[in-house]
C-alpha cells in the first residue's frame, strides 16, 4: 500500500468499544473513503480502564509507524488523549489532519483530569500548519456539545462541525469526516 494516503483511527474508551461500537465508525469511514485510504484501527490497551500515560504512549508507537502525510482521527477519549498527546511532544511524522469526533474536553467547564488538563494554549502547542477538524453531535448525551466550543476556546485554529441530530457516536456515520479528510 506504498503512496496510499494513511488514516489512524483512535479508538474511545469503555469495555467493548474496539469491538462493538467504534468498529462501526472504522467501517463508515472504510467505505465513505473508498479503496483509496488504508484505515488502520490498533486496540488501545486497557479499553475500559484508560490511563493518558498509557494511551498515550500507545498512540505516540502507532503514529512513528504511519507514513508522513497520514491524518489521525480519536473518537472520545481516544481524541481527547490524542490531540493532548499530540500537543505534549510532536509526532515523529508530518501529519495531514488531526480530526476530533466527540472529544471530551478536559479542563475548565469540561470533564474533570485524571493525570492531564488540555493547556489554555493547546492549539499553539500542536504541530504547525495541520489542520485541526473538531466534529460534534448535537444530540450528543456523553460528551456535551458544548465540549466542542471549549475546543475551539484553546485551539483557534480549529474548524468546528457541529452536526445537528447525531449522538456521541454521531450515529455511526462519518460521511462527513470522510469528505474533510478527502478535502484535506
Amino acid at each position: 500500500m506504498a503512496g496510499t494516503p494513511q488514516i489512524l483511527f483512535i479508538q474511545g474508551a469503555g469495555a467493548g468499544t474496539y469491538d462493538e461500537w467504534d468498529n462501526k465508525l472504522v467501517d463508515s469511514l472504510r467505505r465513505e473513503l473508498g479503496d483509496g485510504y488504508e484505515v488502520r484501527y490498533p486496540r488501545m490497551p486497557d479499553e475500559d480502564d484508560p490511563s493518558y500515560a498509557t494511551w498515550s504512549a500507545a498512540i505516540r508507537r502507532e503514529i512513528a509507524a504511519v507514513a508522513d502525510g497520514a491524518v489521525v482521527v480519536g473518537h472520545s477519549v481516544g481524541g481527547t488523549i490524542l490531540v493532548n498527546a499530540l500537543a505534549e511532544r510532536p509526532p515523529e511524522r508530518e501529519l495531514t489532519a488531526i480530526v476530533l469526533i466527540a472529544a471530551p474536553f478536559v479542563g475548565a467547564g469540561g470533564w474533570p483530569g485524571d493525570g492531564f488538563e488540555s493547556p489554555y494554549d493547546l492549539g499553539a502547542t500542536l504541530p504547525r500548519g495541520v489542520p485541526v477538524h473538531v466534529f460534534h453531535g448535537l444530540q450528543d448525551e456523553t460528551a456535551p456539545p458544548s465540549h466542542a466550543d471549549l475546543y475551539a476556546g484553546v485551539i483557534p485554529q480549529a474548524q468546528l462541525h457541529r452536526l445537528p441530530g447525531r449522538d456521541h457516536q454521531l450515529d455511526n456515520d462519518l460521511s462527513e469526516v470522510a469528505t474533510v479528510i478527502g478535502r484535506d
